[in-house]
């Protein structure tokens, strides 16, 4: 019954402890249980000792027997002096757990070795229906490992411990014993974590963990930052950006760089260089997302493995002679040839102009041919794997219509000549039981499908003067957006029950000017035009102007997104 609880002390009016809290105000629960020694399955618990102190003195106790359902091994009644006689009238864990929960709520749960008690106790909360309160843990025998080193003492076991900080309790292989122990080795440590600048119940249990000394030297860097949304940038000494993030919270993301959750090499080589953290506030999470891509390109810092060199991009073109072919290019040219991309590398643009030259009888050779010179064939034209311009064997208008004009309506509408002619390969290729052949033509449908798609959806923003969109905000207010030909030009907030429009006017007039440009991405990089992309397709967005029409093309690459799926799937 839970009336044989034995209960002291106030339980009400404690302070939470969260992050900032200091080591002196805080209210931690000293938690011991004793078990049958198997697994933590929701049962095994014989007895809980859990001792409430906040500053050094003790707040409450909290001591019972706690019927297993099952044997006590003999080991067991051993190593603790706890029998089956003992334990059969106690009540079990799912009586136990109501007042235990109510007793460590809002407090700092400690324990020596606690994922082991831990454990047990979300078990039994899981097997029994009983929301875990998920309070911050502190590992007494994990914080032993940091403060006191091997000279000191051979192990950090709890007698150990006791014994070396000469505590008035020791423990006895009983609960609420071992708790009280636990407190006197709990309060011992705090007083060397001074020496360390560990103030905080933060502190302490990053302390904990595998922090290493690098960042606890280098956690003032996160001091000062602000709860907001926006770009970071660590720095060198010299002023040079080391790494760009970005965050909806910047303090919040900066600080987790400074604990054991931050486990990349790179990161641990950067924080080493590091002697500085800028913080740049945004109005809004797109917004910052975009300053972060622009930093990144601007100052390619050397901690960045993504966006640092959006010019390194390649294009599959069309060229502009009599009989067009294909070539793999780095810039736009101001003309009005087709092209399709960009390609990230120049083995994707490879891959993709072998398709189609697998669908339609685009040349394949390099030299520019002459509509009044014949030039000799190459091998391909013996194989019937080319028309033979260089021959005249088709005319410029039989070659337009074969070969350059299906290609061009891939890149900015309908590619369904190129399609169905892959798909008709592959299927002569898998009948004929030619899999792996059938598989390389996959490949190259995906990486022509992708680009496609990708390209007519850049091309349906990027061709709009301007556009304005909103999404609301958390205060209730709305997140405004200014696009003008794919980049964006301007960002900002209209606060809650305000209409937005003076703030869009207030934006427009301070928007930066865009030039008409040429190609799918005049104004931008791809990755920022698919980054303001996302955010105008998310369903709380709303169009609020567009200068012209935001559309696709009706029978667009778009509609072979299912097709382009299944075949990335297929690999």
């Amino acid at each position: 019954m839970v009336d044989q609880l034995f209960v002291q002390g106030t339980l009400d009016g404690l302070l939470a402890a969260g992050d900032a809290t200091d080591l002196r105000d805080a209210t931690f629960v000293v938690v011991d249980l004793e078990t049958t020694g198997g697994a933590p399955d929701g049962g095994g618990i014989t007895e809980i000792g859990a001792v409430k102190v906040r500053g050094g003195e003790e707040l409450g106790v909290l001591a019972t027997l706690v019927n297993p359902g099952q044997p006590i091994p003999p080991f067991i009644t051993v190593l603790t002096g706890i029998t089956q006689a003992m334990v059969l009238p106690a009540p079990p864990i799912e009586e136990v757990l109501p007042p235990f929960l109510e007793f460590v709520k809002g407090a700092v749960l400690v324990a020596h070795n606690a994922p082991y008690d831990v454990g047990f106790l979300k078990a039994a909360c899981a097997k029994f229906g009983y929301a875990w309160p998920n309070p911050r843990v502190l590992d007494t025998a994990a914080l032993a490992r940091r403060v006191l080193i091997r000279d000191e003492v051979p192990n950090r076991k709890l007698g150990t411990l006791a014994a070396h900080f000469r505590t008035p309790n020791q423990p006895t292989h009983r609960a609420l014993d071992d708790a009280k122990a636990t407190v006197d080795v709990l309060h011992a440590m705090i007083g060397r974590l001074g020496s360390h600048n560990v103030t905080t119940v933060a502190d302490a249990i990053e302390f904990a963990k595998a922090v290493t000394p690098t960042q606890r030297r280098k956690r003032h860097l996160a001091e000062g930052l602000p709860h907001a949304p926006g770009v970071y940038i660590f720095r060198a000494g010299d002023g040079r950006p080391l790494y760009v993030g970005t965050s909806v919270d910047i303090a919040t993301r900066v600080r987790s760089y400074f604990t054991a959750a931050e486990k990349r090499a790179r990161m641990s080589e950067m924080l080493a260089a590091a002697e500085k953290v800028e913080a740049v506030e945004c109005a809004h999470g797109l917004e910052a997302e975009i300053r972060e891509l622009r930093l990144i390109a601007a100052h390619a810092p050397p901690y960045n493995r993504r966006s640092k060199f959006p010019e390194r991009v390649v294009w599959l073109k069309l060229t502009d002679e009599v009989y067009p072919r294909l070539s793999v290019v780095r810039a736009l040219a101001a003309d009005d040839t087709a092209y399709l991309g960009p390609f990230t590398s120049r083995r994707a643009a490879d891959l993709a102009a072998a398709a189609v030259h697998d669908a339609i009888p685009l040349r394949q050779c390099t030299l520019r041919l002459s509509a009044k010179t014949k030039t000799p064939a190459c091998a391909l034209a013996e194989l019937g794997k080319c028309a033979a311009p260089c021959e005249h064997r088709i005319s410029r208008e039989a070659y337009e219509e074969s070969a350059a004009a299906p290609f061009r309506a891939a890149t900015t509408g309908d590619p369904r000549r190129v399609v169905e002619s892959l798909l008709a390969r592959i299927a002569v290729l898998s009948d004929a039981q030619r899999y792996e052949d059938a598989a390389v033509v996959r490949g190259r449908l995906a990486a022509v499908l992708r680009a496609a798609v990708r390209m007519q959806r850049l091309f349906g923003l990027t061709t709009i003067a301007e556009l304005v969109a909103a999404r609301r905000g958390g205060d209730g207010g709305w997140e405004l957006a200014i696009v003008r030909q794919g980049r964006l030009v301007a960002a900002g907030n209209s606060p809650p029950r305000v209409h937005p429009r003076a703030t869009i006017e207030v934006l427009r007039a301070t928007a930066e000017t865009v030039l008409p440009g040429h190609g799918p991405v005049p104004s931008a990089t791809a990755e920022e035009t698919e980054r303001i992309l996302s955010w105008l397709e998310k369903p709380d967005t709303r169009l609020v102007e567009a200068s012209t029409g935001w559309a696709s093309p009706v029978r667009g690459a778009a509609r072979y997104r299912e097709l382009l799926r299944k075949a990335e799937a297929l690999g």
